[in-house]
């Protein structure tokens, strides 16, 4: 069986990491890197840590020049936060028999927001018999498939909470503009009124998981966002906020079940946490029989854990049914520490 052949399309932050991972592991090849304008005709290991040595360059190219009609077995699709924003490119990728793996925060349960767009990307995924999943650290496992996972061992589940105190500094540009890193406080607010600022995407996705996967219906959901005052400059690799201005954003999110509050979700995320004396970590409270409560401290770095989710489910997405998948239909995520290929059923074809 030949290497499984990898495309990824963003060269950012979080598609360099994915390069980077990739090129570490056996039986997996990166055979494509597509980019927008200003990085295309470049090296891709312009934009790595690691050197190119005895490796093949590879030159970066737009989209419709890398991918082509079966040219990989996956695109790792890392631009957007959002499934509208997403969907075009999401159908470039599948209409040429392709599977997709995307980072859109969205995409992880994209018909808590976008149940159209969910039912024509299946519909796209099916006609061309390839799968497309959205993941990473948040949504795609933390503050959902996680918290799902501690309630196998209840027997009834009555309240969730679910807390990630965590760092944005491993992320890119995209992500501190959402964030509203670096603006005003007054700018800040003015940004959340007018639906400028997104904060953290993917609290009604966790949320719609969540519940689906209890079989519980939601009756209603909110999310709120204030923004976090840092009293000292900080800088991050993507972004910076001076003293006075906004370092990151307060998200809360609540879920509610025949009109009680039965989902609570509590997200403070800045850059540079430590130098205001937060500890980072993840927390699942589970009030049930029994109750769970569970910590880690600090929490999981959000840049490499979103990495490492979207590499590790590449076999799994091209093991997988044609169609849109989630984290609820797929198998559960584990690192890949021997040959990929091995972990591709024999059934799946691959690109040869």
């Amino acid at each position: 069986m030949q290497n499984v052949k990898v495309i990824i399309w963003g060269l950012g932050a979080m598609g360099s990491g994915i390069a980077e991972m990739l090129l570490e592991k056996k039986g997996v090849d990166i055979v494509g890197v597509a980019g927008r304008p200003g990085k295309t005709g470049k090296s891709m290991y312009d934009f790595l840590s690691v050197k190119r040595g005895e490796r093949p360059d590879l030159i970066i190219g737009s989209p419709e020049d890398v991918i082509k009609e079966k040219a990989a077995d996956v695109v790792m699709l890392c631009t957007d936060s959002f499934t509208a924003k997403a969907f075009d490119r999401i159908k470039f990728i599948l209409e040429r028999k392709i599977n997709c793996i995307t980072s859109a925060e969205e995409m992880a349960y994209p018909k808590a927001r976008e149940p159209e767009l969910t039912k024509k990307l299946d519909e796209i995924a099916k006609a061309n018999g390839v799968s497309v999943l959205g993941t990473g650290i948040n949504p795609g496992l933390i503050m959902d498939l996680l918290v799902i996972l501690m309630t196998g061992c209840c027997k009834s589940v009555d309240h969730i909470v679910s807390r990630r105190v965590n760092s944005l500094s491993p992320f890119g540009p995209a992500v501190m503009e959402e964030q509203g890193i670096g603006i005003t406080p007054e700018e800040f607010r003015n940004g959340v009124k007018t639906g400028k600022l997104s904060g953290h995407v993917g609290f009604a996705e966790s949320a719609g998981m969540i519940s689906d996967a209890l079989g519980w219906k939601l009756s209603g959901f909110e999310q709120s966002m204030e923004p976090i005052i840092t009293e000292v400059d900080r800088k991050s690799p993507h972004g910076f906020a001076k003293a006075g201005n906004v370092a990151g954003c307060a998200m809360k999110g609540r879920g509610y079940v025949d009109g009680k509050l039965t989902i609570e979700m509590d997200h403070p995320q800045q850059i540079e946490p430590e130098l205001a004396g937060v500890k980072t970590g993840d927390y699942v409270m589970i009030q049930g029989m029994p109750n769970i409560n569970m910590v880690n401290s600090p929490e999981v770095p959000g840049g490499i854990g979103t990495i490492a989710m979207l590499v590790n489910m590449i076999p799994h997405v091209i093991n997988a049914r044609p169609g849109l998948q989630t984290m609820l239909t797929l198998p559960v995520p584990h690192a890949i520490m021997g040959d990929m290929r091995d972990m591709v059923h024999d059934e799946a074809k691959i690109v040869q």
